[in-house]
């Protein structure tokens, strides 16, 4: 994909921008093994949840979450060609985008805060800073690193999209693997603290050590329903509210938006048990409540220098396509301003909120918040996309009205908002449960207030727009089918040098989970902590050399050029 500085970000993207699966693989992978995996995966240790409601409740969440990108994300996606803002703008008019617009880019620059915070609280392990785990730093040092950790962030979420999946590609495979190596280093201490078991010999043995020493079930108000909940809410801006159309508008297919299962299972399922694990045998080594360390703590404990890396960039990958979101969202405002311009504003401002640990430790409630503030508006656009054409109402009518607001769509979501709040502050239901009803409540009303505003009528501008539309789709179809696409989808030869460097890269991947297993093993975690880095080294500087040499987008469409030619 050529990455222009605005991406298309107003109109729907020409089919030589489109991606293939390779890509959304390895974005999804990267971009949900995050550094707030550390964070979550204590949440759960600290919050009392049994063992059994832990792994039953996250499976079941998860997938919750992939069908709701695979059925619902992904084919308005693809279907419109259009990031979230530009569609919304389509259906609600001008006015409605500038307001969600402010609301999502706060959002999204607080999430990004959380994510630039994580990787802070592993590098300011090298300069001996104590953990920050309060509401505001207590170490001036502390905010220098957030700000160099920010300056980074920055600096590859203005490069757009592709250096985002490069960056993403790279990384992933490496750091999924950190958070399986780092529980079989811990293993051996929660088995140490467990009663009457030596060693894991059958799952029966890991659920006693995981019910005893990880996930103590405190018989409290907490169980599998908020475990499946939050699995499911904690990414319901993406797909629910349907932010992920911004990058899933690249897809070739949207079949692709089920490729968050990597994102969901590997990313979400399993670090978090990872990350529990980890976190609970570094609160027994350290002697304190898990609540006590950072993530940068429980990844040191676990992979010494490593662990550092890992956290580091774990963050990167999550922070740099949050804060690229909310570039869009604020560059929505104002054509003009460009997304690059916005982006570096935006930037700055999140990396400033980044210095107060209390993005990360506040997480869970702002997720759930911003979950409700968000999910009226998918709603919105999917009744419009979807339900309309089912039962005669009439797509955009709002602006075939010339309206500059859609004023049932703008009512819907600020009443929803309202409800929504007013459920969770009056104790009706837990924050968690409130989604699933809002949704449909907010479906009901535009449909009712849509209704009486205008979009039973037909609108002649509705026959040419859907003219339009089905000749811009036939041009993608057929392009897709033409040899220029598929000489641009094949796969192209690596040089010698950068096919070796390619299977060192993979060498180094397994000697770091070959570490991982003999840790377990011998339970050593001194040895690991201080050689895991070397195999880590060598991964990154042989797969980085291998993924540059790969020919670039414009290359690949140049020789498919010349190649139709001929």
């Amino acid at each position: 994909m050529t990455t222009t500085a605005e991406e298309f970000e107003t109109k729907p993207i020409s089919p030589q921008k489109l991606q293939g699966a390779k890509t959304f693989a390895a974005s999804y992978a990267g971009e949900h093994v995050a550094g707030t995996e550390f964070v979550i995966g204590a949440l759960f240790v600290s919050w009392g949840v049994g063992a059994v409601d832990v792994l039953l409740g996250l499976l079941l969440g998860n997938l919750l979450a992939v069908l709701t990108w695979g059925l619902i994300t992904a084919p308005i996606a693809t279907d419109t060609r259009l990031t979230l803002y530009a569609y919304l703008e389509k259906i609600a008019g001008p006015g409605t985008i500038k307001l969600y617009s402010v609301v999502n880019g706060i959002l999204f620059c607080v999430l990004a805060g959380a994510m630039i915070t994580v990787s802070a609280s592993a590098v300011r392990i090298l300069f001996g800073i104590p953990d920050q785990v309060g509401y505001f730093p207590t170490d001036l040092r502390f905010v220098l690193v957030v700000l160099g950790v920010g300056a980074v962030v920055v600096y590859m979420a203005v490069k757009g999209f592709e250096k985002l999946a490069a960056f993403a590609e790279v990384c992933a495979p490496w750091m999924i693997l950190m958070f399986l190596v780092g529980a079989f280093v811990m293993m051996p201490t929660t088995v140490g603290a467990t009663a009457g078991v030596d060693s894991i010999n059958s799952f029966a043995d890991f659920l006693t050590v995981a019910s005893e020493s990880i996930w103590k079930d405190s018989d409290g108000a907490i169980g599998i329903w908020h475990v499946v909940a939050f699995a499911w809410v904690a990414n319901l801006a993406m797909h629910g509210s349907l932010g992920d159309m911004t990058l899933l508008r690249f897809a070739k297919s949207a079949k692709y938006g089920y490729f968050s299962a990597l994102g969901m299972f590997i990313g979400h399922y399993m670090a978090w048990i990872c990350a529990g694990i980890m976190g609970a045998g570094a609160a027994i080594i350290l002697k304190t409540s898990i609540t006590a360390i950072d993530p940068g703590s429980v990844a040191y404990q676990a992979l010494g220098a490593s662990g550092i890396l890992a956290v580091i960039i774990a963050g990167w990958t999550t922070s740099n396509p949050t804060i690229y979101r909310a570039g869009l969202a604020f560059s929505s405002l104002n054509h003009t301003w460009g997304r690059t311009k916005v982006t570096i504003v935006v930037g700055v401002i999140t990396t400033i909120i980044a210095c107060s640990p209390f993005v990360f430790s506040g997480l869970l409630g702002f997720v759930g918040y911003m979950g409700l503030l968000l999910a009226p508006v998918g709603a919105i656009i999917v009744a419009e996309h979807w339900l309309f054409p089912r039962i005669g109402l009439t797509r955009y009518w709002s602006s075939y009205k010339g309206n500059t607001t859609n004023m049932a769509a703008f009512i819907t979501w600020i009443v929803s908002m309202v409800v929504g709040v007013a459920l969770d502050k009056l104790g009706v239901m837990h924050l968690f449960f409130i989604l699933v009803p809002l949704w449909t409540f907010a479906t009901a009303m535009y449909i009712v207030m849509a209704s009486m505003m205008g979009a039973k009528d037909t609108y002649p501008e509705a026959k040419e727009a859907e003219e339009a539309e089905r000749l811009r789709k036939e041009a993608e179809v057929a392009y897709l089918n033409s040899p220029e696409s598929k000489m641009q989808s094949a796969n192209q030869q690596l040089p010698a040098l950068a096919k070796a460097a390619k299977y060192i890269s993979w060498a180094a991947l397994a000697s770091c989970a070959y570490m991982g297993l003999m840790s377990y093993i011998n339970q050593d975690i001194e040895t690991i902590r201080a050689w895991l880095i070397v195999p880590t080294l060598v991964y990154f500087v042989t797969a980085t050399y291998a993924y540059l040499a790969q020919p670039s987008s414009e290359e690949k469409a140049v020789a498919a050029n010349l190649n139709s030619a001929t």
